[in-house]
């Protein structure tokens, strides 16, 4: 092959193993063989050792760093990272509901004297009441907080939440967890049409894909599986246990060398993005959290059902 052969094969063997990884990580889905797989990557990445000149950042051969780092670097976040609110009754539910309505009550709520029902499930021998407000409900995954940026719909800085205002820069561990596109999806019109975007909005979307910074936030996790195989793994080997999956999952993601965060194949789901895709107001790009989790699912995240 010529020069302009070889970047267009690499290119084509890009976006085929791409999509694998798109079924096998996200969508739970098989249509080639591990051995078919890896075939394609091993093509890949002798085509790449054979041509330097045409690697990119976003190739799936990068995934894995080469030298570990000495320390991570500090980053500031585009907005406060904050933890979750936890709550153990039906009474702090509903406090927090006060405290949120406080701050979202119009000056002449619908509801009489401005507190509606807690939308809460009814319990045993309690009677249905009108009104309340929606909510839309999702497990809560106990890793570590990340946020993931994207300029023109390329993965270039991944973060921990650290105090909220400031966090390390982990890019190159995040990028060896296979759920995390190094490149964007590309929704079509229909898509974003079917969970609610304006044209407007589409048309908005498409520029920040194509010229724009998309920041997604997530938790990155060890299944129980994993842990559970890397400790049998480690038994046997004489090596420290991991204590369980939540430290496991943060311990990996801070090693210096990602060959070892790589191991311990994390997975990440994705909860919210970022303005200026959420704005409030008619204008806005999304208005429920409902479409945040839709519109982040068309853009290749994995996200909790």
């Amino acid at each position: 092959m010529d020069k302009a052969q070889t970047k267009k094969r690499i290119a084509k063997l890009k976006a085929e193993i791409n999509y694998h990884r798109y079924l096998y990580h996200v969508l739970d889905k098989v249509e080639i063989s591990d051995a078919a797989l890896d075939s394609l990557k091993n093509e890949l990445a002798k085509l790449e050792r054979e041509n330097p000149e045409f690697i990119t950042a976003d190739s799936p051969t990068q995934r894995v760093g080469g030298q570990p780092l000495d320390k991570f670097k500090k980053v500031e976040h585009s907005s406060l990272m904050m933890s979750l609110f936890d709550a153990f009754s039906r009474q702090d539910m509903e406090d927090w509901q006060k405290r949120l309505l406080k701050i979202l009550t119009p000056p002449n709520p619908p509801f009489k004297g401005g507190q509606p029902p807690l939308s809460l499930p009814l319990a045993k021998g309690e009677k249905k009441r009108g009104g309340g407000l929606d909510y839309y409900a999702e497990l809560k995954l106990d890793g570590l907080a990340v946020a993931l940026v994207y300029k023109n719909s390329r993965f270039v800085l991944g973060a921990t939440r650290g105090d909220g205002q400031v966090g390390e820069d982990v890019t190159q561990n995040l990028k060896t967890i296979e759920a995390i596109p190094l490149v964007l999806n590309q929704p079509s019109a229909k898509e974003l049409a079917d969970i609610g975007l304006t044209k407007k909005s589409i048309k908005a979307l498409e520029d920040a894909l194509a010229k724009g910074t998309i920041e997604a936030r997530g938790e990155a996790i060890m299944t129980n599986q994993m842990l559970e195989e890397l400790n049998k793994k480690y038994c046997r080997e004489g090596k420290p246990m991991l204590a369980n999956s939540r430290n496991a999952a943060a311990g990996s993601i801070r090693q210096l060398d990602s060959k070892l965060t790589a191991e311990r194949r994390l997975d990440c789901y994705v909860y919210s993005l970022m303005p200026p895709l959420i704005k409030g107001g008619k204008e806005g790009f999304l208005q429920t959290h409902k479409q945040e989790h839709g519109l982040a699912k068309l853009l290749g995240f994995k996200v909790l059902k």
